[in-house]
């Protein structure tokens, strides 16, 4: 079995990712999803499954990894089972990217799959309007403050700092479905208008149905291992190149400013430690529950200066404006719920050239070498961060 010695680290790489079914899939357990997912993803990788030693799984089952390795018929000697929201599969790739390099794991299985789209429509489960009413949070939520509310508020704030525009917010659901009517798996393919957007039930000012995450089906799951696997891959790596993670608050009123995401630290501790600048980025995969996410991260990463993200989504036209959400997002493409690690097969996926739909390429026809997933969880109470790289 390769092992770590004295200080050295390893290196990490991206060997296998998959999708399961997604969309509408109204016959599978979220089990059985992530069943899928894991068998496809070791399938991608080309590597026996008896190199797994590390498990990351959460949101599923009262012992959530420990269920899920059973269900997979494995035996980690390694787990995680963190629960930040939509960022926890950035933060999972992180805790597992440093216990690859230590020695602690060899590869590691991050899988996630999902009903909830299946459960509303069967009546197994009902929409909820918050997290929960204990702790902190019954400050809040006596008083209506769902988690679709502390987004809008957050975004209001942007808009009465900066003058960002309910169409410049319109845009971003606009283009992520120009992007999903690319992509032959994204669930809604059907191009809309900034008209169509602001003329859409009113969920939460300024938020119409059309600025808000879909709600689908569907799992995906990601294999990291150690570079001594890595000759025996299938395909050509894509490397961990930096990780970082953060949380910052759990109540609105601890939030010392509703314009600045926690993706403003994750993003700098992920280019710090991977060694490279937003500049030299060349797509963009961020959470996007909703189309304020992904003007303040993309702010917060550092893609376009603070209250400048409105028009980073009006300058469409621009050949050199950076990719974003090149699979049509949560507005679009899919969204099961804690849609982080989505993030990672999309950008694995344009770093090797398979995307499904639009592929990123350099004006020469070259692939891009350089990605950043960033994922968001709660009501940007946390963040994680990861940069990845063919070289």
């Amino acid at each position: 079995m390769p092992t770590t010695s004295g200080d050295r680290r390893r290196r990490v790489a991206v060997v296998g990712i998959s999708l399961s079914d997604c969309g509408r899939v109204d016959e599978a357990t979220p089990y059985a999803l992530h069943a899928q997912a894991a068998r496809r993803a070791l399938a991608d990788s080309g590597l026996d499954r008896s190199v797994i030693d590390g498990l990351a799984s959460a949101g599923l089952g009262t012992l959530a990894p420990v269920e899920v390795a059973e269900y997979l018929g494995l035996r980690p000697r390694w787990v995680d089972s963190t629960a930040v929201g939509g960022a926890t599969w950035e933060v999972m790739a992180a805790h597992a990217a440093d216990a690859i390099a230590t020695g602690r794991a060899n590869a590691v299985l991050l899988v996630y799959g999902s009903t909830a789209r299946a459960d509303i429509k069967a009546r197994r489960r009902t929409s909820n309007l918050s997290f929960g009413s204990r702790g902190p949070l019954q400050f809040e939520v006596p008083y209506g403050h769902t988690l679709i509310a502390k987004y809008a508020m957050a975004a209001r704030r942007h808009m009465h700092e900066y003058g960002t525009t309910l169409e410049q917010l319109a845009e971003v659901a606009v283009q992520a479905r120009a992007n999903a009517a690319l992509n032959p798996e994204a669930m809604f393919r059907t191009p809309i208008t900034v008209d169509e957007v602001l003329g859409g039930p009113m969920i939460a000012d300024p938020f119409t149905k059309l600025h808000c995450c879909i709600r689908s089906d569907g799992g995906c799951a990601v294999l990291l291992a150690a570079e001594e696997y890595v000759p025996d891959t299938a395909k050509a790596p894509v490397w961990v190149l930096g990780t970082g993670e953060y949380v910052s608050h759990t109540t609105m009123s601890e939030w010392e400013d509703f314009t600045v995401s926690p993706a403003a630290a994750s993003g700098r501790l992920a280019f710090e430690r991977a060694g490279v600048t937003p500049a030299d980025i060349e797509l963009a995969e961020i959470y996007d529950a909703f189309t304020y996410m992904t003007l303040v991260t993309l702010e917060d990463l550092g893609f376009c200066a603070k209250g400048e993200g409105g028009a980073f989504f009006e300058e469409k036209g621009r050949e050199d404006r950076l990719p974003v959400n090149t699979d049509g997002g949560g507005l679009s493409a899919c969204h099961p719920g804690m849609r982080g690690l989505f993030l990672l097969v999309e950008a694995v996926r344009q770093l090797r050239g398979e995307a499904p739909g639009l592929q990123v390429r350099r004006p020469d026809g070259s692939l891009p070498e350089l990605a950043v997933a960033s994922g968001t969880g709660g009501w940007f109470c946390s963040s994680g961060t990861v940069v990845l790289g063919r070289g």
